[in-house]
C-alpha cells in the first residue's frame, strides 16, 4: 500500500489526488516586453501536472510589485490571457493550479519600475540585498515607506490580482507573505518601524497581510486561499527579534480568514533547516488548516512527516524543476534527475522543459 503521501487530501471543495506540492519558483522566463506569460510556460507546468497542486511561480500584482527582470504579471489583460493558456494546458493534463500573488516591496530597483520610481517598503531602510535587472546583479535600491492612505490602494492591486487570476481559470491563490517580500517586511519588526496602525505591536504589523486575507477570500473561497510564511529565514536581509511570538499572531490571522492552508518554509530558504526546538509545533497551535511543509525535503523525510501528522502536504521545489514526473518517481522511489543550477533563472528551453520524464530516460 503506498504511504499516506499519495492519498487525496480535501481541501475545501478541491480535491487534490496526492499530498506532493510544487512550490512557488522563480523562474524568469517571462516574455520581456509586458511580462507575459507565453506557450513555453504552459508546456513546463502542464509537465508538472502530476502534482497534488502546483503553486505558480510568484506574479506580480503591480507594475509597483515587481523585482526582478522577466517575471510574470497579473494585472494586464495580456497576462491574464497568457496565464489562461497556462491554466488551460495544467487542467488539460488532470492538474491542479493556485497563483502565488507578489508585491516585493523594498526587493526591487528603479531600473524595473515605472518611470524609475523608488521601491516602496514599511520604512525607508534599504534592503543588504542585490536583484537580478536587465543589466545583471545589482544592489536594490534606497525604499520609500508607504503611506498610511497607500496602503488601502496596495490591498485593492492584491483584490485585482485575485479577480484576475479567477479569470485566468487558478484553482485558488497563494498570498505571498515569506522570504522578505512586501508583507513579510510588514510582519518583522527589524524592517517594520511604522508608528501608525500598521507598526509597533504584531497585532498591528499584521493589519496588512489580515486586510490582504479579507481582499482576495471575497473573490476565492476561503479554503481556496493560502499563505506562505519563512519565519526562521533572513532570506533578503529580514529580521524580527521574536519570529514565534510575530507568526504565532500571523498563523492566528490565517485562521480567521479561514484559509485552507499556511505554506511555511521550515528553515533559511534554500538553506539549513534551522529554527528553535517545538517552534513549529507552536506556530501550528494557531491554525487549524491544512499545513504545507517545504525546505529540503527527500522522499523519506515527506512520506515520515505526513504519516505523523507533522505536515498534511509536502512541497518540493528544484526536484519539481529536474522531474517533471516527480510524483511518480517518488511513488516508485525511482532515481531523479539532478537539477542544474545555470538553468534555474532566465533562458529558454535548456533547463525548464527539456528534463526527461522516467519513460523518456527509459
Amino acid at each position: 500500500m503506498d504511504p499516506k503521501l499519495f492519498s487525496p487530501l480535501e481541501l475545501g471543495d478541491l480535491t487534490l489526488p496526492n499530498r506532493i506540492v510544487m512550490a512557488p519558483l522563480t523562474r524568469n522566463r517571462a516574455l520581456p516586453n509586458g511580462d507575459v506569460p507565453h506557450a513555453l510556460n504552459a508546456t513546463y507546468y502542464a509537465q508538472r501536472a502530476g502534482a497534488g497542486l502546483i503553486i505558480s511561480e510568484g506574479t506580480q500584482i503591480s507594475p509597483e510589485g515587481k523585482g526582478y527582470i522577466q517575471t510574470p504579471g497579473m494585472y494586464s489583460d495580456a497576462q491574464v490571457a497568457g496565464w489562461k493558456a497556462v491554466t488551460a494546458a495544467v487542467h488539460q493534463a488532470g492538474g491542479r493550479i493556485f497563483a502565488q500573488l507578489w508585491h516585493v516591496g523594498r526587493i526591487s530597483h528603479v531600473s524595473l519600475l515605472p518611470d524609475g520610481q523608488v521601491p516602496v517598503a514599511p520604512s525607508p531602510i534599504t534592503a543588504n540585498s542585490q536583484t537580478f535587472t536587465a543589466s545583471g546583479f545589482a544592489d536594490v535600491s534606497e525604499p520609500r515607506a508607504l503611506e498610511t492612505d497607500e496602503i488601502a490602494r496596495v490591498v485593492a492591486e492584491y483584490r485585482k490580482a485575485a479577480e484576475n487570476a479567477k479569470a485566468a481559470g487558478f484553482d485558488g491563490i497563494e498570498v505571498h507573505a515569506a522570504n522578505g517580500y512586501l508583507l513579510d517586511q510588514f510582519l518583522r519588526d527589524g524592517t517594520n518601524k511604522r508608528d501608525d496602525a500598521y507598526g509597533g505591536t504584531a497585532d498591528n504589523r499584521t493589519r496588512f497581510l489580515a486586510e490582504v486575507f479579507e481582499a482576495v477570500t471575497g473573490v476565492f473561497p476561503s479554503k481556496r486561499v493560502g499563505v506562505r510564511f519563512s519565519p526562521f529565514s533572513g532570506f533578503n536581509d529580514i529580521a524580527d527579534s521574536d519570529p514565534v511570538a510575530t507568526f504565532s499572531v500571523a498563523m492566528a490571522r490565517a485562521n480567521d480568514a479561514g484559509l485552507g492552508y499556511v505554506h511555511l518554509v521550515e528553515g533559511q530558504t534554500g538553506g539549513p533547516r534551522e529554527f528553535p526546538a517545538n517552534a513549529i509545533e507552536t506556530l501550528r497551535a494557531n491554525f487549524s488548516g491544512a499545513y504545507m511543509a517545504n525546505n529540503g525535503y527527500d522522499r523519506q523525510m515527506a512520506v515520515d512527516a505526513v504519516e505523523t501528522g507533522k505536515a498534511d502536504l509536502v512541497a518540493f521545489g528544484s526536484l519539481f524543476i529536474a522531474n517533471p514526473d516527480l510524483v511518480e518517481r517518488l511513488r516508485l522511489d525511482a532515481p531523479l534527475n539532478a537539477p542544474d543550477p545555470q538553468t534555474f533563472y532566465g533562458g529558454d528551453a535548456a533547463g525548464y522543459t527539456d528534463y526527461p520524464s522516467l519513460s523518456e530516460a527509459a
